[in-house]
């Protein structure tokens, strides 16, 4: 631009000004790519560096796809020496006075007189709010990929000794600038909102089709269980998991605490089998300083540390009778006591359950308390096997595969005819055998890809659980045998005698010899007064 000294007594060096706010632009534009920020700045310079003032930005108004430009309007959107009132009335239609034909056309209007251009509507400052002095309107569009989206305007005072094609200069590059900040602004809205759509689907994906709380598949036996603990998740109410052994309980117990308010609470899991008699008290409700040889201090128990939260009991049909009773008064009351303690504590605890047993026969044999039962037989939740779900053995292996790929650095993958052997089959131990078998393969492969041919020595002899049968006393279930459940007067005193005395008094090969677990076969030596 020429350098122009303005003549009159304040001696403005127009070009310094002009550097000025370029220079003040360029620096907001470094700050923040946000359009607003930067345009409102930009018309306040404009107004105290050159005395164009009111100075305005109009843009398109959200239209109708294919809606006639005639129809369509645009308003302002960001002023500088305008009143929120006067911003409100700036609304234009395509072609409507000065402002709506630069929208229309796409080329300047410059107005060297408002007063005296018809056109001119004066729709935002009336006249008589203008200076007294004539008051020219300066218009450019402002264009994004070649179309006009917007009007850069302003008003300037006709005789102030700067030349006009200055300011038509000037005007020219800052629309420029703001069509290239809006359209950054249109495209980054665009790239979000594809990712936006492409999280969306990846997380319907996820929670609807193959990992839903980390349960993975989409069988409707699965997706039938996931309902029903939806549904109740939001309540307080006692949740007892039934199913084989192996088929995620745990999971589902985590998916029953992660779809309920407490989520943000403690998770506290407690596997009853793995516990001995004399420690399940001190284990489940803690205990005080003293309370045995060893206890130097206090310990919370698993009902205390998982407060506000939920605790998670599997195997809860291994539970002593001693033990239910105290388990069914805290459920009951919402309260403990610590082994070796008085004091009544309050706990605010959810309980999830689990069992492969068959508790109502349990309750009819006197092995588990009837008042528990229903305590805990409020919401039963069957999960499926695996064979009921053989829809989602594919998506289960190829997790495990890809899981034990990860783990144990190799590059393991499944043939078409490897993936449908694995389908046919029926998994007795549900989806633990499979992981397991899965990780054995990995780990012990000699080929990358994986064939049924080089699958067959992993799998499994029988596709099927063979029928329990009775062994004679003193021998083993044959392996992969499950025992078919039998009351608690099953054996007579002389076949426990007679086995006891096989194992030369060891329960552990003793129970075992018969298909029943030490706690089991300690309660029939006690039921026939053995022990």
């Amino acid at each position: 631009m020429p350098h122009r000294t303005d003549p009159d007594h304040t001696g403005t060096d127009w070009h310094a000004q002009e550097l000025l706010l370029m220079r003040e632009v360029m620096k907001l534009v470094g700050r923040s790519l946000a359009p607003a920020f930067v345009l409102r700045e930009m018309l306040h310079l404009m107004s105290e560096l050159l005395g164009l003032n009111r100075g305005r930005m109009v843009l398109a108004d959200e239209g109708i796809p294919g809606q006639a430009k005639e129809t369509r309007t645009a308003s302002i959107r960001h002023a500088y020496g305008l009143t929120a009132g006067q911003v409100a009335s700036g609304v234009y239609r395509w072609g409507e006075g000065i402002t709506g034909r630069v929208l229309q056309t796409g080329l300047p209007a410059i107005v060297q007189d408002v007063e005296a251009e018809p056109l001119f509507l004066f729709r935002c400052v009336p006249r008589s709010q203008l200076p007294p002095q004539t008051v020219a309107f300066l218009a450019l569009p402002i264009e994004v990929n070649g179309a006009t989206i917007g009007v850069l305007a302003c008003h300037r005072i006709r005789s102030r000794q700067r030349h006009l094609n200055d300011d038509l200069a000037l005007l020219r590059i800052l629309a420029t600038l703001a069509g290239q900040l809006l359209q950054l602004e249109q495209l980054v809205a665009e790239e979000t909102r594809q990712l936006e759509e492409r999280n969306a689907a990846l997380a319907r994906a996820l929670d609807t089709s193959t990992a839903r709380y980390g349960l993975i598949g989409r069988s409707p036996a699965l997706l039938q269980a996931l309902g029903e603990l939806e549904r109740v998740s939001q309540s307080q109410a006692t949740v007892l998991l039934l199913g084989e052994s192996g088929t995620g309980k745990e999971l589902f117990a985590r998916a029953v605490h992660l779809a309920s308010g407490r989520h943000d609470q403690p998770f506290i899991k407690v596997n009853c089998s793995a516990i001995p008699d004399t420690l399940f008290e001190s284990e489940l409700f803690g205990y005080e300083r003293g309370a045995f040889t060893g206890a130097n201090t206090a310990r919370a128990g698993w009902f205390e540390q998982a407060n506000g939260g939920t605790i998670f009991l599997d195997e809860i049909g291994e539970l002593p009778l001693a033990m239910q009773s105290k388990l069914l008064r805290t459920l009951q009351e919402g309260t403990l006591v610590r082994l070796g303690g008085t004091r009544e504590l309050k706990v605010n605890v959810r309980l999830v359950a689990a069992t492969n047993r068959d508790l109502a026969r349990d309750v009819q044999a006197g092995q588990f308390r009837q008042d528990l039962y229903y305590r805990l037989n409020v919401i039963p939740i069957r999960l499926p096997s695996l064979r009921e779900r053989r829809e989602d053995i594919r998506a289960l292996a190829l997790h495990f595969v890809n899981r034990a790929n990860q783990a144990h650095e190799r590059n393991v993958h499944l043939a078409p005819d490897a993936m449908a052997r694995l389908e046919a089959h029926d998994w007795p131990g549900n989806i633990r055998e499979l992981g397991n078998l899965i990780e054995r393969l990995v780990l012990l492969t000699d080929h990358t890809r994986v064939t049924a041919v080089a699958l067959e020595r992993f799998m499994p002899e029988s596709l099927t659980p063979l029928p329990a049968t009775e062994p004679p006393p003193g021998l083993p279930l044959p392996a992969g045998q499950v025992r078919e459940y039998q009351s608690a007067r099953s054996h007579s005193p002389q076949v426990l005698q007679d086995v006891l005395l096989c194992h030369q008094g060891n329960q552990t090969q003793a129970a075992q010899s018969l298909g029943l677990t030490l706690r089991q076969f300690s309660y029939r030596l006690r039921k026939a007064g053995l022990r």
